[in-house]
Protein backbone atom coordinates (compact mmCIF):
# COMPACT_ATOMS: atom_id res chain seq x y z
CA UNK A 1 0.00 0.00 0.00
CA UNK A 2 2.87 2.73 0.78
CA UNK A 3 4.27 2.10 -2.65
CA UNK A 4 0.88 2.91 -4.38
CA UNK A 5 1.07 6.41 -2.16
CA UNK A 6 3.98 7.19 -3.26
CA UNK A 7 3.17 7.00 -7.07
CA UNK A 8 -0.29 8.90 -5.98
CA UNK A 9 0.85 12.25 -6.66
CA UNK A 10 2.78 11.17 -10.02
CA UNK A 11 -0.80 9.71 -10.80
CA UNK A 12 -2.33 13.13 -10.41
CA UNK A 13 -0.02 14.86 -13.04
CA UNK A 14 -0.64 12.18 -15.20
CA UNK A 15 -4.56 12.49 -15.32
CA UNK A 16 -4.50 16.31 -15.44
CA UNK A 17 -1.79 16.16 -18.74
CA UNK A 18 -4.59 14.16 -19.59
CA UNK A 19 -6.62 16.89 -20.72
CA UNK A 20 -4.20 17.35 -24.11
CA UNK A 21 -6.67 14.15 -25.46
CA UNK A 22 -10.20 15.74 -24.39
CA UNK A 23 -9.73 19.36 -23.45
CA UNK A 24 -10.50 22.52 -26.02
CA UNK A 25 -8.40 24.42 -24.17
CA UNK A 26 -8.53 24.88 -20.65
CA UNK A 27 -9.57 22.79 -17.60
CA UNK A 28 -13.15 24.24 -16.85
CA UNK A 29 -12.64 26.86 -13.94
CA UNK A 30 -15.23 25.66 -11.82
CA UNK A 31 -14.18 22.23 -11.82
CA UNK A 32 -10.60 24.04 -11.17
CA UNK A 33 -11.60 25.81 -8.34
CA UNK A 34 -13.14 22.61 -6.65
CA UNK A 35 -10.07 20.76 -7.06
CA UNK A 36 -8.36 23.30 -5.72
CA UNK A 37 -10.52 24.01 -2.72
CA UNK A 38 -10.59 20.43 -1.89
CA UNK A 39 -6.84 20.10 -2.21
CA UNK A 40 -6.19 22.66 -0.28
CA UNK A 41 -8.19 21.54 2.74
CA UNK A 42 -6.36 18.30 2.27
CA UNK A 43 -3.20 19.57 2.26
CA UNK A 44 -3.94 21.97 5.73
CA UNK A 45 -4.97 19.04 7.17
CA UNK A 46 -2.05 16.28 6.53
CA UNK A 47 -0.08 19.20 7.18
CA UNK A 48 -1.40 19.48 11.13
CA UNK A 49 -2.19 16.01 11.54
CA UNK A 50 0.51 13.68 9.21
CA UNK A 51 3.20 16.11 10.17
CA UNK A 52 2.79 18.46 12.50
CA UNK A 53 1.61 16.65 15.31
CA UNK A 54 3.94 13.84 14.47
CA UNK A 55 6.76 15.85 14.44
CA UNK A 56 5.87 17.20 18.70
CA UNK A 57 5.11 13.79 19.41
CA UNK A 58 8.30 12.28 18.64
CA UNK A 59 10.02 15.22 20.07
CA UNK A 60 8.69 14.64 23.39
CA UNK A 61 10.87 11.63 24.62
CA UNK A 62 14.29 13.89 24.41
CA UNK A 63 13.00 17.45 24.60
CA UNK A 64 10.14 16.98 26.76
CA UNK A 65 8.34 20.42 27.01
CA UNK A 66 10.65 21.97 24.35
CA UNK A 67 9.19 19.35 22.20
CA UNK A 68 7.82 22.06 19.76
CA UNK A 69 11.04 23.47 18.82
CA UNK A 70 12.22 20.84 16.38
CA UNK A 71 8.40 21.54 14.43
CA UNK A 72 8.71 25.66 14.23
CA UNK A 73 12.26 25.55 13.39
CA UNK A 74 11.18 22.85 10.45
CA UNK A 75 7.98 24.65 9.80
CA UNK A 76 9.80 27.84 9.36
CA UNK A 77 12.86 26.37 7.17
CA UNK A 78 10.14 24.83 4.88
CA UNK A 79 8.19 28.11 4.45
CA UNK A 80 11.62 30.59 3.74
CA UNK A 81 13.24 27.39 1.21
CA UNK A 82 10.19 27.94 -0.63
CA UNK A 83 10.28 31.28 -0.23
CA UNK A 84 13.30 31.81 -1.41
CA UNK A 85 12.75 29.25 -4.40
CA UNK A 86 10.06 31.48 -5.29
CA UNK A 87 12.48 34.92 -5.58
CA UNK A 88 14.23 32.76 -8.37
CA UNK A 89 11.28 30.43 -10.17
CA UNK A 90 8.05 32.49 -11.22
CA UNK A 91 5.03 31.57 -9.38
CA UNK A 92 2.98 29.51 -10.91
CA UNK A 93 -0.09 31.56 -11.19
CA UNK A 94 1.51 34.28 -12.50
CA UNK A 95 2.40 31.97 -15.26
CA UNK A 96 -1.09 31.00 -16.37
CA UNK A 97 -1.32 33.68 -18.65
CA UNK A 98 0.48 34.01 -22.55
CA UNK A 99 1.80 37.21 -23.31
CA UNK A 100 1.92 38.41 -26.96
CA UNK A 101 3.89 36.71 -29.84
CA UNK A 102 4.98 32.92 -30.40
CA UNK A 103 8.47 33.66 -28.78
CA UNK A 104 7.15 34.68 -25.66
CA UNK A 105 4.73 31.51 -25.60
CA UNK A 106 8.07 29.49 -25.59
CA UNK A 107 9.62 31.09 -22.98
CA UNK A 108 6.85 31.55 -20.97
CA UNK A 109 6.01 27.89 -21.03
CA UNK A 110 9.48 26.57 -20.90
CA UNK A 111 9.73 28.94 -17.31
CA UNK A 112 6.61 27.40 -16.57
CA UNK A 113 7.65 23.69 -16.54
CA UNK A 114 10.70 24.28 -15.09
CA UNK A 115 8.53 26.19 -12.06
CA UNK A 116 5.95 23.16 -11.77
CA UNK A 117 9.33 20.66 -11.96
CA UNK A 118 10.91 21.85 -8.94
CA UNK A 119 7.84 22.89 -6.22
CA UNK A 120 7.44 19.25 -7.04
CA UNK A 121 10.08 18.65 -5.00
CA UNK A 122 9.14 19.33 -1.62
CA UNK A 123 5.46 17.95 -2.09
CA UNK A 124 7.57 14.77 -2.78
CA UNK A 125 9.64 15.40 0.47
CA UNK A 126 6.71 15.30 2.16
CA UNK A 127 5.73 12.44 0.95
CA UNK A 128 9.41 10.89 1.86
CA UNK A 129 9.35 12.32 5.51
CA UNK A 130 5.48 10.71 5.97
CA UNK A 131 6.50 7.55 4.28
CA UNK A 132 10.19 7.12 6.13
CA UNK A 133 8.15 7.40 10.08
CA UNK A 134 5.98 5.00 8.55
CA UNK A 135 8.01 2.49 7.42
CA UNK A 136 10.55 2.51 10.65
CA UNK A 137 7.33 1.69 12.65
CA UNK A 138 6.76 4.89 14.00
CA UNK A 139 3.20 4.75 16.18
CA UNK A 140 2.75 8.48 15.52
CA UNK A 141 3.06 8.24 11.52
CA UNK A 142 0.50 5.20 10.15
CA UNK A 143 -0.64 4.32 6.93
CA UNK A 144 -4.13 6.86 7.11
CA UNK A 145 -1.74 9.91 7.51
CA UNK A 146 0.01 8.70 4.12
CA UNK A 147 -2.24 8.05 1.98
CA UNK A 148 -4.51 11.64 2.90
CA UNK A 149 -1.08 13.54 1.90
CA UNK A 150 -0.43 11.74 -0.87
CA UNK A 151 -4.31 12.10 -2.03
CA UNK A 152 -3.94 15.80 -1.38
CA UNK A 153 -1.24 16.20 -3.12
CA UNK A 154 -2.73 13.62 -6.01
CA UNK A 155 -5.64 16.15 -6.53
CA UNK A 156 -3.92 19.66 -6.42
CA UNK A 157 -1.32 17.92 -9.29
CA UNK A 158 -4.33 17.29 -11.43
CA UNK A 159 -4.68 21.12 -12.46
CA UNK A 160 -0.98 21.53 -12.66
CA UNK A 161 -0.66 18.74 -14.98
CA UNK A 162 -3.01 20.70 -16.92
CA UNK A 163 -1.83 24.12 -17.08
CA UNK A 164 2.05 22.25 -18.41
CA UNK A 165 0.57 20.15 -21.32
CA UNK A 166 -2.47 22.92 -22.57
CA UNK A 167 -0.03 25.50 -23.45
CA UNK A 168 1.88 23.42 -25.47
CA UNK A 169 -0.88 21.82 -27.06
CA UNK A 170 -1.71 25.47 -28.27
CA UNK A 171 1.91 26.37 -29.37
CA UNK A 172 2.07 23.62 -31.86
CA UNK A 173 3.56 20.95 -30.02
CA UNK A 174 2.05 17.27 -30.55
CA UNK A 175 -0.44 15.89 -28.12
CA UNK A 176 1.81 12.62 -27.08
CA UNK A 177 4.22 14.95 -26.47
CA UNK A 178 2.64 17.79 -24.37
CA UNK A 179 1.05 14.54 -22.52
CA UNK A 180 4.53 13.02 -21.95
CA UNK A 181 6.37 16.82 -20.80
CA UNK A 182 2.85 17.12 -18.31
CA UNK A 183 3.91 13.77 -16.81
CA UNK A 184 8.06 14.13 -16.71
CA UNK A 185 6.95 17.18 -14.40
CA UNK A 186 5.37 14.70 -11.60
CA UNK A 187 8.50 12.28 -12.09
CA UNK A 188 10.67 14.65 -9.51
CA UNK A 189 8.21 14.01 -6.67
CA UNK A 190 8.68 10.28 -6.50
CA UNK A 191 12.19 10.65 -6.91
CA UNK A 192 12.22 13.27 -3.88
CA UNK A 193 10.60 10.99 -1.66
CA UNK A 194 12.75 8.28 -2.42
CA UNK A 195 15.60 10.44 -1.59
CA UNK A 196 14.03 11.61 1.46
CA UNK A 197 13.98 8.46 3.13
CA UNK A 198 17.16 7.18 2.03
CA UNK A 199 18.04 10.62 4.25
CA UNK A 200 15.86 9.85 7.03
CA UNK A 201 16.91 5.96 6.76
CA UNK A 202 20.42 6.74 8.19
CA UNK A 203 19.72 10.33 9.55
CA UNK A 204 16.66 8.98 11.85
CA UNK A 205 17.16 12.11 14.34
CA UNK A 206 15.99 14.24 11.72
CA UNK A 207 13.10 13.50 11.19
CA UNK A 208 10.97 15.63 13.50
CA UNK A 209 12.69 18.41 11.82
CA UNK A 210 11.74 17.23 7.94
CA UNK A 211 8.28 16.45 8.88
CA UNK A 212 7.65 19.84 10.27
CA UNK A 213 9.98 21.36 7.26
CA UNK A 214 7.66 19.71 4.97
CA UNK A 215 4.39 20.67 6.27
CA UNK A 216 5.66 24.29 5.78
CA UNK A 217 6.71 23.82 2.43
CA UNK A 218 3.73 22.43 1.88
CA UNK A 219 1.39 25.52 4.02
CA UNK A 220 3.51 27.78 1.42
CA UNK A 221 2.04 25.93 -1.71
CA UNK A 222 -1.40 25.88 -0.18
CA UNK A 223 -0.99 29.83 0.72
CA UNK A 224 0.87 31.21 -1.94
CA UNK A 225 -0.14 29.31 -5.14
CA UNK A 226 -3.34 27.26 -4.67
CA UNK A 227 -5.71 30.02 -2.28
CA UNK A 228 -4.62 32.71 -4.73
CA UNK A 229 -5.78 30.41 -7.51
CA UNK A 230 -9.02 29.37 -5.90
CA UNK A 231 -10.72 32.85 -5.06
CA UNK A 232 -9.58 34.48 -8.23
CA UNK A 233 -12.64 35.47 -10.25
CA UNK A 234 -16.09 33.95 -9.93
CA UNK A 235 -17.70 31.29 -7.85
CA UNK A 236 -14.64 31.49 -4.79
CA UNK A 237 -17.36 30.25 -2.88
CA UNK A 238 -17.06 26.84 -4.86
CA UNK A 239 -13.08 26.74 -3.84
CA UNK A 240 -14.39 27.76 0.10
CA UNK A 241 -16.66 24.43 0.39
CA UNK A 242 -14.08 22.29 -1.09
CA UNK A 243 -11.65 23.86 1.14
CA UNK A 244 -13.96 22.43 4.25
CA UNK A 245 -15.12 19.37 2.58
CA UNK A 246 -11.54 17.98 2.01
CA UNK A 247 -10.20 19.26 5.27
CA UNK A 248 -12.58 17.60 7.70
CA UNK A 249 -12.57 14.32 5.46
CA UNK A 250 -8.77 14.33 5.47
CA UNK A 251 -8.86 15.17 9.63
CA UNK A 252 -11.41 12.49 9.83
CA UNK A 253 -10.03 10.05 8.00
CA UNK A 254 -6.36 10.54 9.66
CA UNK A 255 -7.91 11.07 13.74
CA UNK A 256 -10.36 8.45 13.27
CA UNK A 257 -8.23 5.79 11.47
CA UNK A 258 -4.98 6.21 13.52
Amino acid sequence: MWVVSLFLPLLGTTLGSLAVFFAKDKINPKTQKLLLGFASGVMVAAGIWSLIMPSIELAEASLKEWAFVPAAIGFLLGIFVLLGMDEIIPHLHLNASRPEGKKADLTKTTMLVLAVAIHNIPEGAAMGAVLAGYLNENAMLNMAGVLSLAIGIAIQNIPEGAIISLPLLSEGTSKPKSFLIGVFTGILEPISAVLMIILIYFLEPILPYMLSFASGAMFYVVVEELIPEASEGEHSNLATIAFAIGFVLMMVLDVALG
